[in-house]
């Protein structure tokens, strides 16, 4: 499986998450939920992954939390919230590059429809 068809199957079942509980919960239902249906699905899901960051010689442990890592290859960012903003996106480029991976999707759960809360984010591509 490569990022690509990871990250579709991870859309379609954030689509059916929504369509089950709809707009308007926290982020840790969302996630909860959402990393049933995925390994229902029988994917790998890691949550709240804590990730290091390297600068210059110091190792900096425990830096970030990921919400969501699928099959080791798409960092899953959740979020409940009335708009995204540039942040959401800068946040989740800098977890690709710390952690080195290609794809992120960033979820914002708390769109009547979900297809508009969906951000794909690439690292080095």
């Amino acid at each position: 499986m490569d990022e690509n068809d990871c990250s579709r199957r991870i859309i379609g079942a954030a689509i059916e998450v929504h369509r089950a509980l709809g707009p308007g919960m926290l982020e840790s239902v969302y996630q909860h939920a959402l990393s049933h249906e995925l390994r229902l699905q029988g994917m790998r899901v890691d949550t709240e992954v804590q990730a290091s960051v390297r600068y210059k010689d110091l190792q900096i442990p425990g830096a970030f939390r990921l919400d969501l890592l699928v099959e080791g290859l798409v960092i899953v960012e959740l979020k409940s919230v009335d708009t995204l903003l540039p942040t959401h996106e800068a946040q989740l480029l800098t977890y690709l590059r710390c952690c080195n991976l290609k794809l992120g999707l960033l979820l914002n759960f708390n769109e009547p429809l979900l297809k508009r809360g969906i951000v794909r984010i690439v690292n080095g591509l």
